[in-house]
């Protein structure tokens, strides 16, 4: 009679120390466990209802500014930094830890209308509809040294006045250009008091700019025409042009895939494009209920962040069609301009209500410090959530979002409108000859014309 004896090597499963874990062996063989699936089911179940129990995605508001915060940028060499522009003409400088101001700028006479750093982190250049554009020195000081900062620190190191007044502003992500929105397109340098360029399609005012992330001499721009345009500073006309039917208030490039970029638009979805092929839009990312005003991608490229009119803020993913997740408080009035932390962790949003606002980007995150076993058990219930995400009560957890009454009413009169708008085609198209009606997607119906 032949025994099997289990053997195992003594070295292998002693504890070197009391704190280490017993190791334990497991056959994965499935005849064994005939409920593992059903026992991660529950699992999958619990996790979704415990990431309800614990999200708290509101951290805190950052009170200081006197009148609407219009715009926001972050700082590229400081973590815990975030400059903000109010239309009073206050710009200041906020240390996100502590929720406290570091730094204030006095100086522009009007709204400041747009911020943007240097890529090395010393200068911030800041412009207003005062027809300024102002340079100023970054301190590079903590809140602790705060209290001492010299006077020198606050004060413009260059002041350019022009014609006219200014909407948006953009620094190169490597370089010493930065380009302003306007009544046209001026590119600026540093050591500049006058623009080494200016672009100029139309009559229409440009409301926002952005320079791509990838490739430092293209920029894509936004104007009250309704139009989106792409420009090379090594050519002295600009690129492409696409013309939709309603306007786009901003415009952000994904840093992970730079051919990409999503436009925030005033019919409150925002649209996804390929810079090579701009007569179709990639994506409709819808769920707002009224106009998006400006747009911010997460560091990863995976996400970015909406703030709009209807005062809420949401987090999309990159090719997703609905938002995953939806921000409001009581307080919070018309949101103008949001950001993504340089670490993802953490959304800012600047709003009318004078206040900045501080939120995790994953709701039922835990913050601090997570031990080796709590980050494993957080890896295991995320996976077991996403392998039971298509059940339909895991699914209606996980998707269930409480919305303000304004807006849950405004959603579905939005979606009787779509609705009904869809059935006055179908029934016209069923009552035509067949190929005199044609429907196109909204991916391509928002767009009246590309122009080259």
């Amino acid at each position: 009679m032949k025994v099997k004896v289990i053997s195992r090597s003594t070295d292998e499963f002693t504890r070197e120390r009391s704190q280490d874990l017993q190791r334990v062996f497991r056959n994965f063989d499935p005849t064994l466990r005939t409920q593992e699936k059903a026992v991660e089911y529950v699992r999958a179940l619990n996790a979704a209802k415990l990431d309800k129990i614990f999200a708290r995605p509101f951290i805190g508001a950052m009170d200081g500014h006197r009148d609407s915060i219009k715009c926001m940028a972050k700082n590229p060499s400081y973590l815990k930094g975030i400059f903000s522009g109010s239309d009073d003409g206050d710009i200041r400088l906020w240390d996100i830890a502590s929720r406290r101001t570091v730094c204030q700028f006095p100086g522009h006479q009007g709204a400041v209308q747009g911020l943007t750093v240097s890529t090395d982190g010393s200068i911030l250049v800041s412009c207003g509809s005062d027809c300024t554009v102002r340079l100023w020195n970054v301190p590079g000081a903590t809140l602790a040294d705060s209290d001492n900062l010299s006077d020198n620190s606050a004060k413009a190191l260059a002041v350019y006045v022009w014609k006219n007044a200014f909407r948006a502003v953009d620094h190169q992500w490597d370089g010493d250009l930065f380009a302003t929105a306007g009544a046209q397109v001026d590119i600026w340098n540093h050591n500049r008091s006058q623009p080494v360029n200016t672009f100029d399609w139309g009559t229409d005012t440009t409301i926002s700019v952005r320079f791509n992330p990838g490739e430092p001499n293209i920029l894509a721009t936004s104007a009250n025409d309704r139009s989106i345009t792409l420009y090379d500073l090594r050519m002295s006309s600009p690129a492409r042009k696409v013309i939709m039917r309603t306007k786009a208030n901003s415009i952000a490039w994904n840093p992970m895939e730079p051919l990409n970029f999503t436009v925030a638009n005033e019919d409150c979805n925002c649209y996804s494009y390929d810079a090579r092929k701009l007569d179709e839009a990639k994506c409709v990312h819808k769920d707002h209920v009224s106009a998006v005003m400006d747009i911010d991608f997460s560091p990863t490229g995976r996400e970015f962040v909406t703030g709009s009119y209807d005062r809420t803020v949401r987090i999309f993913q990159y090719n997703g069609g609905h938002s995953r997740e939806i921000y409001h408080t009581k307080r919070m009035q018309r949101v103008f301009c949001v950001k993504y932390s340089s670490d993802a962790s953490y959304v800012i949003s600047g709003s009318d209500d004078t206040n900045l606002r501080l939120w995790k980007a994953k709701a039922s995150e835990q913050l601090g410090v997570v031990l080796p076993r709590e980050r494993k058990k957080h890896e295991y219930l995320e996976a077991v959530k996403n392998r039971y995400k298509h059940l339909p009560e895991v699914k209606r957890i996980v998707r269930h979002r409480h919305l303000p009454k304004p807006i849950y009413k405004a959603a579905n009169l939005r979606r009787t409108m779509i609705e009904a708008e869809r059935r006055k085609e179908q029934r016209r198209k069923a009552h035509s000859a067949p190929g005199s009606v044609v429907t196109e997607s909204i991916r391509k119906r928002r767009i009246i014309k590309e122009v080259e």
